[in-house]
């Protein structure tokens, strides 16, 4: 069997928050809480951290990851997460060898433990997944969605007939924490899902990830409420 690793994929550019991958998040830059974790979780081989910012390398370096220089090419607004992960999964191949399964973290997403990756990489072995993502579930809400039309409607009851909420059916929330995939998956559908599609759960309140200025304090607050304690 070939490595487990772990690519984070940490582009320098942003612009809800300038800087936003390495800024100051509960007394860390925001990477090295996802570059702990990984650490602190066992199954994973190597660490490795993807950017086109030298700081964002430099930092990884400093805290045990290996680096991979990322091209502008492939690092603008407009490029996949798929073209990072595809390029890092070449350079990665050839220096350990080949990989069995890739554990893709997104930096944005801090509010998660070791607990939760170790989780997901028992779940994809043993659910014999090709790709796995991350998910939390919500029980209790309405759903609505507007159509172009500008009509609304109901998602995931019917209003006329409207039950209890304890009655409406699970609705799972692709996350986006993390994801897992096999690098064979990965290049045959060029996506990060394909083959035997399987998810991992997560308490409902570490689905929240970072874009903006209110994100960032309101995943402090919930960082320091339920893992800093």
């Amino acid at each position: 069997m070939g490595d487990v690793v772990t690519i984070i994929l940490a582009r320098g550019g942003s612009k809800g928050i300038p800087g936003k991958n390495i800024v100051d998040f509960c007394g860390k830059p925001l990477i090295v809480w996802t570059i702990e974790q990984l650490q602190s979780s066992k199954g994973i081989d190597s660490i490795w951290v993807s950017s086109d910012s030298e700081d964002i390398l430099t930092i990884g370096r400093n805290n045990g990851a290996q680096t991979i220089c990322r091209p502008h090419n492939i690092s603008g607004d407009s490029a996949t997460s798929e073209s990072g992960w595809l390029h890092a999964l070449e350079i990665i191949e050839n220096k350990v060898g080949k990989v069995d399964i890739a554990i893709a973290p997104q930096v944005t997403s801090p509010l998660r433990e070791p607990a939760d990756i170790e989780r997901g990489l028992r779940d994809f072995q043993g659910q014999k997944c090709d790709s796995m993502f991350s998910c939390s579930v919500v029980e209790d809400l309405f759903f609505w969605e507007k159509g172009s039309d500008e009509n609304i409607k109901s998602v995931n009851y019917d209003y006329k007939n409207r039950g209890r909420r304890q009655d409406i059916s699970k609705q799972y929330i692709e996350n986006g924490s993390f994801y897992l995939f096999k690098p064979e998956v990965l290049r045959q559908c060029n996506n990060r899902l394909g083959g035997k599609i399987g998810m991992t759960q997560m308490a409902f309140w570490k689905m929240f990830e970072i874009d903006s200025m209110e994100d960032l304090k309101m995943c402090e607050a919930l960082m320091r409420a339920f893992l800093l304690r």
